[in-house]
């Protein structure tokens, strides 16, 4: 990447030699201003007023106009020499909290890349202490003819700068909120959580300019002779008349936005519904309930049966052998008592 600007870090007595390169990069197609009778480009020329002529890039240069009217010529060896410090260096100021930093104040982003080898070590001293502390460096710096403040915080593992406006360049939102007193609901409060955590989070990288997209396409058509994409029909709307409905309605239509990506196992897991039985299916089980309890009462029987016959098997038994002991001695005793009349 091309730097912009070369300078150094200052870090107390640490000298970090760097080089300046822009850390975004625009898509946005640009048009040029056209003749619409004949497609001629429509060009500015730079003319002198005094001379009444135009004049090339390099008889142009800067000039601060005075009060009256008067100009006062400023050149680039000028700013060059202006008494401040931060003409070629970042000077850093404090350390503080990411969050101390408000959003509103945050404008163009740069990288800030080591310039050469020895710039390595100390370049990655301030980087990884920037990460340990969990904070971000306030610096001041100029570029384009004026003094900027700065923040710089680690990426990966490079530093980027972030240029801040001076805290008195940001307005008060005074006059922008509501001017009348309103009162939410708990239930209001309610959906409009349910509807967040409905939509969920996004990854950033998914996201892309639609537009630009649909222009492109636009181009692409007129460029091949073809009649342009036609825009969609407009959603039907109105006035919202009833807070409540509407977001219930944007609840319901976001989960079922949802529906397909869970289809494809992408969105949360949610519990099986229970699923009402159909007649024949309750029959069918009503069936094989009444079986199986019938087989299981003559298993019963069985069983009881089994135990019925075991101990009466027995006792029969017990009795045979009972009366067969008593028929012997029976026959015993009548023959010894014929022996005894003999």
């Amino acid at each position: 990447m091309r730097s912009i600007w070369n300078g150094a870090i200052s870090f107390g007595l640490v000298s970090i030699p760097i080089k300046l390169v822009n850390a975004t990069e625009s898509h946005t197609i640009s048009f040029r201003q056209i003749h619409t009778e004949d497609n001629g480009r429509i060009r500015y020329r730079k003319v002198c007023e005094v001379e009444d002529r135009e004049v090339s890039q390099s008889e142009i240069g800067k000039g601060y106009e005075d009060a009256d009217g008067t100009i006062v010529p400023i050149t680039d060896e000028d700013l060059s020499h202006l008494p401040i410090p931060t003409a070629r260096t970042i000077d850093i100021v404090a350390f503080v909290p990411a969050e101390k930093i408000d959003p509103l104040q945050m404008g163009a982003a740069y990288y800030l890349a080591a310039s050469g080898a020895p710039a390595a070590k100390p370049y990655t001293l301030l980087r990884e202490a920037l990460k340990r502390s969990n904070k971000v460096a306030i610096a001041k710096f100029a570029l384009r003819g004026r003094e900027r403040l700065g923040m710089l915080r680690v990426v990966d593992d490079a530093i980027a700068m972030h240029a801040l406006l001076w805290p008195d360049e940001v307005r008060a939102p005074e006059g922008v909120a509501p001017d009348v007193d309103v009162t939410i609901r708990d239930k209001e409060l309610d959906l409009a959580d349910a509807l967040m955590d409905t939509l969920g989070e996004v990854e950033m990288e998914e996201l892309h300019d639609e537009y630009r997209e649909a222009l492109e396409e636009v181009i692409a058509a007129k460029a091949a002779g073809e009649a342009p994409p036609q825009a969609p029909a407009p959603a039907a709307g109105g006035k919202v008349l009833d807070l409540m409905a509407a977001l219930e309605s944007s609840v319901r239509a976001a989960r079922e936005s949802r529906e397909p990506a869970s289809a494809a196992g992408e969105a949360e897991v949610r519990p099986l519904s229970r699923r009402r039985s159909t007649p024949k299916e309750t029959g069918a089980r009503k069936s094989a309930s009444t079986a199986k309890k019938t087989a299981e009462k003559k298993t019963t029987a069985r069983k009881s049966t089994a135990r019925s016959a075991e101990p009466a098997g027995k006792s029969t038994a017990k009795s045979s052998t009972s009366k067969s002991s008593t028929a012997k001695k029976t026959t015993a005793k009548k023959a010894a008592a014929r022996k005894r009349s003999a």
